[in-house]
């Protein structure tokens, strides 16, 4: 049997290294230094959860190790007609040193068939063995003391077990070693004078307790009859002794009990009938777990990865467990698979003979698992197949992050694990395939879906490495186009795939190669197709990634065909996976859609943008929008790639084109200034006509008392930069900026046009010149038309709005000596220097003039339309006027603000209505009187009309001196006003 298995399992290592491993380390007189290893690179060690199970915290592997050592130290001795042998430490020295003639003479009969026949047959070298061990005169006690020292079992221990199984003897003769549950015999046999102390004795009890737990309670072979008692009685003994050692003498009543529940629990079969054998190791996983720590016994200690020369041997001994173990030949073929595989990959993946071994180990299973219906074993080759397809396919369905020429025979075998894996898995345990038996090559279905997953992967990271670059790249002016740069990544890929990859994976899909071609094909075409599909136009760089596709398609298509020469159909199949992508089709489409693709994409950029744009003014120096930056840029790029088509361009497409770009440029401004309003929005409406209230002292200090509450709660808003959001005074100036910027640069494009156009052939010049004319000619007034509107919003907009607090809610409201002009001129100011700061200088002086202009329009409207609670006498003119030449100079600033001759030309309004408030009431109504009649004839002499608002204020206008009068604080005004008009003296 050890020789058909070695031969299977290890059949292709005749000459490899593993025929000299270093001796296991038996204790030398002065040892020598071990020779210089080469290091070789090593994959990430990791662990996988065990298919067999977890014990929980039953057992540990400690636990299992010693307790499997029992069980073969039992089995062997009970097996034969002679007690196997041991070899103490000393006598090995001194055999290491006798002569190799006395050592060849005195073979035994297993050693010698098994070194003559298996040995031959695998290829394997003769000459370890003798060196490893130090010659063969005790062959049988060697091979059990390599065993030992392989479990890592000292002298001592191994000297209390044989004595206790010689006692054991004595009271049973002849007894086999599956007649009996060898825990119990040793509890029984062994006492704490077969210790160093007593701490270990207690240790080693309460271990032997667990594995009858274990093996009779949680995992037995044969589940217990909820009506036996025996399973409670003994689990609650256990506990005890688990706490408190327990007596373990022959005649002791606890170890009588004990004796009775185990040996009731242990002899019971499924038939009813009391067994000759003992069931206390053989359950599912407990029989497994055990018998996998015998098997990485094969394992050398001094070099992890290499398997000990004496497989056979050892093997051949560990058969004699199996009778307890519950283990047979196809147990033992998915046990020992799994322990090669186990180990391949916990030591870092660097000895592929352990994985061609477990190769052949698993076509062993499947054999056996396809001749095997029971469902225990089945249970276990799927939980066990599962762990193993799952590690296997985390590597192949991106197998070139992992293989690459230099590993690519671990792929191979890797890929057979996944495959050997998935059949056994779909065709001998899956229930739903043998009952429909359907015609599936599970094979070829599992490679080409590790192809396609890896393929995919790969594009994807080539992809990611060309952008990766692609943005490096851009300080360096790097105008190749990423799916250019692309296509050749892709194309490279693709030739890798054929020479190194195809080849192995060809074994199981006869068109490995071709699907590789045909995943990668359809990789780039969708990024091809979103390419197209986005873009929509024919620029230099388009017709450079399209010549890239064509060529790249064609590479791919050639080595599919030549992949697929010797199939039945000739590689139809795969080539119909692959739909043309037609570049030089959508070269011509491209060029017809050109300018409209161009145009509708700036248009959605236009309102895409907008709606996120916030007006910052931090956003550069220059303090325009970005939105607009990026909107000219792509107006330049627009207009470089038309004059670098690769057509001939025709003059009639200049003058569409220029036509486009001027709407898109004019939507951008009208979209700009809206929701900005204008002057109208932010005058306030005016009061009903009323007389002052000339109260009380008392009732103007409460008054007093009561604004200068509300000043100063609004205080604290003055200067605020945001206080409306993308409509704050701020974000104002950069709308205004944004549209200078703009208009500015319309010129920058007409020269460019215009040198662009010197390239062309002179009759095209020529036919261009005739039909061209006006450059621009829509977006250019409305940059003019909105910077107007915009400045005089702004303007408005910080007078009667930002500083109504203390020019609408303020100036002269109440008493007019107390209530000056003073605190509108500070925050004033704190507005003009955000926009002497923000606002660019060419139209910097035409918004500080409209905020100049705004200023008065508030400062008559306080004076006539400030409502009952403003009143002035003859002495308030002098302050009025006063405040007034602060006003003006705020501006003026001793020569450095606006010119003095536009300051006297915008203020000739007010100048010619201030005189008013220092004329005597009396002629006041006279020249009211007298103006009105002048307005409406013979028919105002009997009753006086009341004279609408006027748009404007003026000296003569009956409007304006009525409202003069309204707040003309003195007897004969206010009787005149309700004589005349009836008018309140409250709103």
């Amino acid at each position: 049997m050890a020789q058909i298995i070695r031969d299977r399992v290890f059949g292709s290592f005749g000459g490899s290294r593993r025929h000299n491993r270093v001796p296991i380390p038996i204790p030398q007189p002065e040892p020598e230094p071990e020779p210089e290893r080469v290091v070789m690179p090593v994959y990430p060690v990791e662990d996988l959860p065990n298919p067999f199970g977890d014990l929980g915290p039953h057992l540990s592997d400690s636990d299992l190790r010693e307790t499997v050592y029992e069980i073969l130290v039992g089995a062997c001795r009970s097996s034969g007609p002679k007690p196997l042998t041991y070899t103490p430490q000393s006598e090995k020295i001194t055999d290491r040193n006798s002569q190799s003639s006395s050592s060849s003479s005195s073979l035994s009969s297993l050693q010698r068939s098994l070194t003559s026949s298996a040995k031959k047959a695998l290829g394997l070298q003769q000459t370890a063995s003798s060196k490893r061990l130090g010659g063969s005169s005790k062959r049988s006690g060697s091979v059990f003391e390599l065993m030992r020292v392989q479990m890592r079992v000292s002298e001592q221990t191994d000297t209390r077990i044989r004595r206790a199984l010689l006692r054991v003897a004595a009271g049973q003769l002849g007894r086999k070693i599956e007649s009996m549950v060898l825990p119990l015999e040793l509890l029984q046999h062994f006492r704490s004078l077969d210790f160093a102390n007593q701490q270990e004795y207690e240790a080693w009890q309460r271990r032997n307790l667990k594995v009858l737990e274990v093996g009779l309670l949680v995992y037995p072979h044969m589940p217990s009859d909820r009506k036996d008692t025996a399973p409670q009685q003994l689990r609650k003994i256990i506990r005890g002794a688990l706490e408190k050692p327990m007596e373990t003498g022959k005649n002791t009543e606890t170890m009588q009990v004990l004796r009775s529940l185990v040996m009731s629990l242990a002899c019971r079969s499924f038939d009813g009938t009391v067994s000759d054998t003992c069931h206390w190791a053989d359950g599912f996983p407990l029989n497994l777990r055990l018998y996998q720590k015998l098997l990485e016994s094969c394992f050398d200690l001094n070099e992890e990865t290499s398997i000990i020369e004496e497989l056979d041997e050892v093997l051949e001994v560990m058969k004699k467990t199996w009778v307890v173990l519950g283990i047979n030949q196809i147990l033992h073929n998915l046990c020992f698979a799994w322990v090669l595989f186990h180990r391949y990959v916990t030591t870092g993946q660097v000895d592929n003979d352990l994985l061609f071994a477990a190769n052949n180990l698993l076509a062993e299973v499947q054999q056996d698992a396809n001749a095997t219906k029971d469902p225990s074993y089945l249970k276990i080759v799927s939980s066990t197949l599962n762990t193993i397809l799952g590690w296997t396919e985390r590597r192949l369905l991106a197998y070139r992050d992992v293989f690459n020429a230099g590993n690519i025979e671990s792929m191979q075998n890797i890929v057979s694990l996944g495959v050997l894996s998935a059949k056994v898995l779909v065709e001998d345990i899956s229930h739903e395939y043998r009952r429909k038996r359907k015609e599936v090559d599970v094979a070829r279905d599992r490679v080409d879906t590790y192809i396609r997953s890896s393929i995919r992967t790969a594009f994807a990271q080539k992809l990611e490495k060309v952008g990766s670059n692609k943005r490096l790249s851009k300080s360096q002016n790097n105008r190749i186009p990423t799916l250019s740069v692309l296509a050749t990544e892709v194309s490279e890929l693709a030739f890798s795939e054929k020479d190194i990859f195809g080849p192995v994976l060809k074994r199981w899909h006869p068109f490995a190669t071709g699907v590789a071609m045909a995943t990668l094909h359809s990789c780039y075409g969708d990024k091809l197709k979103q390419f197209v599909d986005g873009i929509s136009e024919l620029t230099p760089d388009t017709v450079q990634v399209l010549k890239a596709a064509d060529k790249l398609e064609k590479d791919i298509v050639q080595i599919a065909v030549e992949d697929s020469v010797d199939s039945e159909d000739g590689g139809k199949s795969i080539i119909q996976e692959m739909p043309p992508y037609e570049a030089e089709a959508v070269m011509a489409e491209l060029a017809k859609a050109w300018i409209r693709t161009r145009l509708d994409r700036l248009k959605e950029w236009v309102d895409r943008n907008l709606q996120q744009e916030v007006w910052n003014p931090q956003a550069n120096k220059e303090r325009f929008a970005p939105s607009a930056i990026e909107v000219l840029r792509i107006v330049d790029e627009t207009l470089e790639a038309f004059f670098m088509l690769p057509i001939p361009m025709h003059p009639g497409l200049i003058p569409e084109l220029k036509t486009g770009l001027d709407r898109c440029l004019q939507y951008y401004v009208s979209k700009a200034k809206t929701g900005c309003g204008t002057r109208i929005t932010f005058i306030p409406t005016l009061p009903a006509l009323t007389r002052c209230s000339a109260g009380s002292k008392f009732h103007g200090v409460f008054k007093k008392k009561e604004r200068s509450h509300i000043n100063q709660r609004r205080k604290s808003q003055v200067g605020s930069t945001n206080g409306d959001g993308s409509f704050g005074i701020p974000q104002l100036c950069v709308r205004i900026n944004t549209l200078q910027h703009i208009r500015m640069e319309l010129g920058v494009f007409e020269k460019r046009i215009v040198a662009h156009l010197g390239n062309l052939e002179s009759t095209q010049k020529g036919d261009f010149a005739n039909g061209m004319g006006k450059m621009f000619e829509l977006s250019a007034p409305a940059c003019f038309e909105g910077i107007q509107q915009l400045c005089e919003a702004t303007a408005y907009k910080v007078v009667f709005h930002e500083l109504s607090h203390v020019l609408w809610d303020g100036l002269y409201n109440v008493d007019a000596p107390s209530c000056r002009i003073e605190p509108f001129l500070q925050e004033l100011e704190q507005f003009l220097e955000i926009i002497s700061s923000t606002v660019h200088n060419r139209v910097r002086t035409r918004l500080i003039t409209d905020v100049m202009k705004a200023s008065f329009d508030g400062f008559l409207l306080v004076l006539l339309a400030g409502g009952p609670s403003r009143s002035f006498t003859l002495r308030d003119s002098n302050i009025i006027e006063e405040d007034f030449k602060f006003l003006t100079d705020l501006f003026w600033s001793n020569g450095d603000g606006l010119p003095a001759d536009l300051i006297a030309k915008l203020s000739t309004t007010v100048k010619d209505i201030l005189p008013l408030y220092r004329t005597e009431t009396d002629s006041l109504i006279e020249k009211f009187k007298r103006t009105t009649l002048e307005n409406y004839g013979s028919s105002a002499k009997s009753h006086l009309p009341l004279p609408p608002t006027s748009d404007e204020w003026n000296s003569n206008d009956p409007n304006t001196l009525l409202r003069v009068l309204c707040h003309r604080n003195d007897e004969t005004a206010a009787k005149f006003l309700k004589k005349t008009y009836n008018l309140p003296k409250k709103l």
